[in-house]
């Protein structure tokens, strides 16, 4: 059904061309929208009309038109003026509210296609029937992206920036799964790859402007061949907005591919996870740690292990540094100048962290 704001907008249309007012009811006789103060028409008027067989009619000077889609009668269009030429523009607009229940429920269908396909809804023969009917490439590469905002926004206000300004494609889609969310599936040509991924979400957040840096993330799944593939990267890209929001939270673009041990961690049972910290830290917990040291071993790792540099940027003696490195290895039992002990304390810091936001999600 085509929304009464894109129907009025549409007569006041061609009353501008024709300068002759148009007035759409239902089936029912009720008023849905016109370019003027209603006709001397009753309700039982449409209604009979609507039950004849005609598809066209006079009626006291005013012509009814009956507009279907496929073979549903769907409105009843009214002109004020009889006459061939009246007539032939009643015929017109008939046309033109036909062609645009078409378009509008291949929209809707296409858009119903993508959401049933992200969503893992529909079987293997109907992915690939549905998309026929739909005129959908089924072989085309493709990559999902995930648009998530902090704050609420008019989402369809948003995907009609993305559709007016990024979208170019047939091939591309741009729908809403729930209030939060955005999602794009990109159509690449065969000569982009990752690069050009990446780009893309960098121009779509630019069209939200600087001031929602902080409020708007995008991530994006791995690039997949097949149409079937298409509910692997919209997983893969929903993982990586998660994982971004627990291991990098700094950044606003996040990919799939980028994740590294993060998206291990973020699939580990919280059980698992207290027995590893347990394990490691036995009755202490990295929660323990004071702002000083916890900002010393993160400075440490930055700087892949490196004594000098470390303490240089610390502003620290050389010394004082190995001493809190030796300060921590007594509590801990763990020397983070030794490899195998430093990424096994990293890998700990990060469990916790994945902890801490599971918790969050709990409430």
């Amino acid at each position: 059904m085509i929304s009464n704001q894109i129907l009025q907008s549409t007569i006041e249309g061609l009353k501008n061309i024709t300068r002759l007012d148009f007035f759409v009811y239902d089936a029912e006789g009720k008023l849905l929208v016109s370019t003027a103060d209603a006709l001397d028409v009753g309700r039982a008027d449409i209604q009979e009309f609507a039950l004849s067989q005609a598809d066209s009619q006079t009626i006291r000077g005013i012509q009814f038109f009956k507009v279907y889609d496929e073979h549903q009668l769907e409105y009843i269009l009214l002109t004020d003026g009889a006459g061939e030429e009246n007539l032939m523009v009643g015929k017109m607009a008939a046309f033109q509210l036909r062609g645009l229940l078409t378009a509008y429920k291949e929209r809707f269908d296409r858009d119903n296609f993508i959401k049933n396909l992200l969503l893992d809804n529909l079987l293997l023969v109907d992915i690939y029937n549905r998309a026929k009917k739909l005129h959908i490439v089924p072989d085309a590469r493709r990559v999902v992206y995930i648009l998530e905002t902090v704050r609420d926004t008019d989402h369809q206000g948003s995907i009609e920036i993305i559709k007016n300004v990024v979208s170019n494609k047939s091939g591309d889609f741009i729908t809403a799964i729930d209030e939060k969310n955005i999602i794009i599936v990109k159509e690449l040509g065969p000569d982009e790859d990752y690069t050009q991924a990446e780009r893309f979400a960098e121009n779509v957040l630019d069209l939200f402007g600087k001031d929602m840096d902080d409020q708007i993330h995008i991530a994006y799944g791995t690039i997949v061949k097949e149409l079937k593939e298409v509910s692997r990267s919209y997983k893969e890209a929903r993982m990586a907005l998660d994982v971004g929001k627990i291991f990098f939270d700094g950044k606003r673009v996040i990919a799939y591919s980028s994740l590294g041990i993060g998206r291990l961690i973020y699939q580990l049972p919280i059980p698992l996870c207290k027995m590893f910290i347990r394990e490691i830290f036995a009755s202490k917990s990295p929660d323990d740690f004071d702002e000083e040291t916890l900002t010393t071993i993160n400075k440490f790792f930055e700087n892949n292990l490196n004594v000098s540099e470390t303490s240089r940027q610390l502003y620290i003696h050389r010394n004082t540094l190995v001493y809190r490195l030796d300060k921590l290895q007594k509590s801990t039992g763990l020397d983070l100048r030794v490899f195998e002990d430093a990424i096994t304390f990293k890998i700990a810091l990060m469990v916790v962290k994945y902890m801490k936001y599971m918790e969050t999600l709990d409430y």
